[in-house]
């Protein structure tokens, strides 16, 4: 961990220990992996089309002024069609519940989740507080409201 590292409080619990602690997997990754907190001998199967929340057995405190994104993991999308159904899903700063991680599988095939797997990837991020101001017209811009697809393909 490096001296510029935040610090984040994590609590297991009972059905998470003995996982890894969510890491980082190389120097310059944004994410941190998530595992399933699954039961040792359980096997969650999630069939083509259906989707299934997944714990992950711990809690964390983040500091207030951030939120944690729970993001896909790219290889379970790319071998499985295996991905988070609400990406990505926020964890509030003021949240001290187990993250659950909802899977979907888009895939063919059914896909089997056992413990210790990687399901999803955490990436922690600063919020901006924002404060919304009513006004009758808005400044214009070169795009103005071009929407979908206005900008070209």
């Amino acid at each position: 961990m490096t001296a510029s590292a935040l610090s984040i409080p994590l609590r297991w619990l009972e059905h998470g220990r003995g996982l890894s602690l969510p890491t980082q997997q190389t120097a310059g990754a944004a994410g941190l992996d998530l595992a399933a907190a699954l039961p040792p001998e359980a096997v969650v199967e999630i069939a083509p089309g259906a989707y299934a929340m997944i714990p992950t057995g711990l809690c964390i405190a983040l500091p207030a002024g951030y939120e944690a994104q729970i993001r896909p993991r790219s290889g379970l999308a790319a071998r499985h069609g295996v991905t988070v159904l609400n990406a990505p899903g926020t964890v509030d700063a003021d949240y001290r519940g187990e993250i659950k991680v909802v899977l979907i599988n888009h895939g063919t095939q059914p896909f089997a989740v056992r413990r210790g797997e990687r399901i999803a990837q955490m990436v922690v991020a600063p919020v901006s507080a924002v404060q919304f101001i009513e006004m009758e017209a808005l400044d214009d811009t070169e795009r103005g409201e071009g929407g979908h697809g206005s900008t070209g393909r």
